[in-house]
């Protein structure tokens, strides 16, 4: 496996590159934001192991650099920012997963194997229809009775999800597990708050919601009645 390591924390990275060379990984390790754009935009790796605070380029300002790019390698943010707000702003930067320092290299290699393992989106079927809201898999764009919708990443992935399951009701347990692959407290809101963002998009501007919730129980996605 090729892995690009971000980290400018001279012992953390030593210890990171011997224990995954040694593991029979290859890896290039950067510690400059810059230089990891340049090296994701013009290297194919399996994954990126990627710290947020790097400098020349912070880590969300890569991440989102190369998923704009269309570079969909798999990314494990790797970061002492332990608070929920920075995890969920970590994944909708475009990170795959988020593991907090100090941590377990076991455990790290886990996650990155885990992240290498899943398999791509099928590519038989690009595009998803569910009424006149439509979804493009590869250009990755939106809209609605021919109206464009920007949805950032997350979002994104929470509609399909949805569209992928048209009709069927969806428990908030099922979204974290699906998108964000990771254990919130149950408390945590994040879903609803992404769920509510995602609904002014796609049904506020037009006259029938697609977008139902299903009291004490979930949400789900259909055009009828």
């Amino acid at each position: 496996m090729k892995i690009l390591l971000i980290e400018d924390d001279q012992i953390t990275g030593s210890y990171i590159q011997k224990g995954l060379t040694s593991s029979g990984h290859s890896v290039d390790w950067l510690t400059n934001g810059r230089d990891a754009l340049s090296a994701g935009l013009d290297t194919e790796y399996d994954a990126l192991v990627v710290d947020r605070m790097i400098p020349g380029l912070d880590g969300l300002s890569l991440v989102r650099s190369l998923r704009a790019a269309s570079v969909r390698t798999p990314v494990l943010f790797l970061t002492a920012m332990s608070g929920v707000d920075d995890r969920v702003e970590g994944l909708d930067a475009g990170g795959d997963d988020y593991l907090i320092k100090p941590f377990a290299f076991s455990e790290l290699a886990a996650r990155i194997n885990a992240l290498v393992r899943r398999p791509p989106i099928a590519t038989e079927k690009t595009r998803l229809r569910v009424g006149d809201l439509e979804m493009d898999l590869v250009s990755r764009t939106t809209c609605r009775d021919g109206q464009t919708i920007e949805l950032l990443p997350r979002e994104f992935a929470l509609l399909e999800l949805l569209m992928r399951n048209e009709g069927r009701v969806l428990t908030k347990t099922m979204f974290l597990e699906k998108i964000w692959n990771f254990n919130f407290d149950p408390q945590s809101s994040v879903v609803e708050t992404h769920i509510s963002r995602l609904r002014a998009k796609i049904d506020k501007p037009f006259p029938k919601p697609l977008l139902h919730t299903i009291k004490n129980t979930g949400y789900t996605l259909h055009a009828r009645g």
